[in-house]
């Protein structure tokens, strides 16, 4: 298997994975196959792994190595892997970026730890995360919704500016139009190097987030061949055709982008595309009852 790395040239689609389980609550490992198969042949460019949308959460450490070593052998290597390894100890970080790159993937995902409230403890943070990582290539997540933690585009631009080894921006914060447009206008002025910006949000931006310089998207819409082609038709000019296939399609990623929910409606739509056996989520989760 051949490791494909991550750099700031990323771009195109990386589906963020659910983690199947079987009616007991233990890993569906047959229904992991499918869903790589699924998603290659959907067209991505790669997988993020063991996210919030995969639980990760809820899975021991074993879990968390097998679900990525399953993954990574059934891609083998046609597919690039991000690992999400945020956790409260640097320990943990350690730990599984270095099983996951030992087994191929092509770089991981970090989130800011929760608590962070100043410039200068994100910035520290941020540091002390790649001094311990070494060369690994990371995605920063600026998730704000999720973790509380709010980084201003002028600290991004630091962080990107003094840490090489981070590759890719993951932009979910909401409303974020502006900040992508002045993350990009700081590239332009020639105050950083370019990197690669992925959107999230389920999607729900796309278009505009296009329009305002990202490359493509990392997200977990159940529907990522639509993805794909929006982001092709946008790479190839026609911006109002990307922009009209993905209308046709708003009111599903509106749907799937409920609080609390979210997870429970992706896992159902997959296993209506008969890519999960199930749509269990670990305790305490989301469930849909039969209205």
């Amino acid at each position: 298997m051949t490791a494909r790395t991550l750099d700031e040239s990323a771009k195109g689609v990386f589906a963020i994975a659910a983690t199947p389980f079987a009616d007991n609550g233990a890993l569906d490992l047959d229904s992991i196959d499918r869903m790589v198969d699924f998603y290659r042949d959907c067209g991505v460019t790669g997988l993020t792994i063991l996210g919030v949308m995969g639980e990760a959460s809820k899975l021991s450490d074993e879990e968390s190595a097998l679900v990525a070593k399953r993954i990574l052998d059934r891609t083998d290597g046609q597919l690039a892997i991000v690992v999400g390894v945020s956790a409260p100890s640097m320990q943990a970080v350690e730990s599984l970026t270095t099983q996951v790159m030992d087994m191929g993937a092509a770089g991981v995902m970090v989130a800011p730890t929760p608590g962070l409230r100043t410039d200068q403890q994100i910035e520290g943070y941020f540091h002390a995360v790649c001094d311990l990582l070494g060369d690994t290539p990371i995605v920063l997540q600026d998730y704000p919704p999720s973790t509380n933690v709010w980084i201003s585009p002028p600290l991004l631009n630091r962080l990107f500016a003094d840490l090489p080894s981070l590759k890719i921006l993951k932009h979910e914060d909401w409303p974020g139009l502006r900040k992508l447009t002045q993350f990009r206008a700081a590239e332009a002025a020639g105050i950083r190097r370019r990197v690669s910006v992925l959107v999230g949000n389920g999607g729900l931006f796309l278009p505009q987030e296009l329009q305002r310089g990202a490359d493509g998207a990392m997200t977990g819409f159940a529907w990522p061949d639509m993805l794909v082609r929006v982001c092709d038709l946008h790479a190839a000019g026609d911006v109002d055709g990307a922009e009209d296939l993905f209308d046709a399609y708003l009111p599903l990623v509106r749907y799937e982008q409920q609080i609390g929910i979210g997870l429970a409606i992706r896992k159902e739509i997959l296993r209506r595309r008969g890519v999960l056996s199930t749509t269990v989520t670990r305790a305490p989760g989301p469930s849909l009852d039969s209205d």
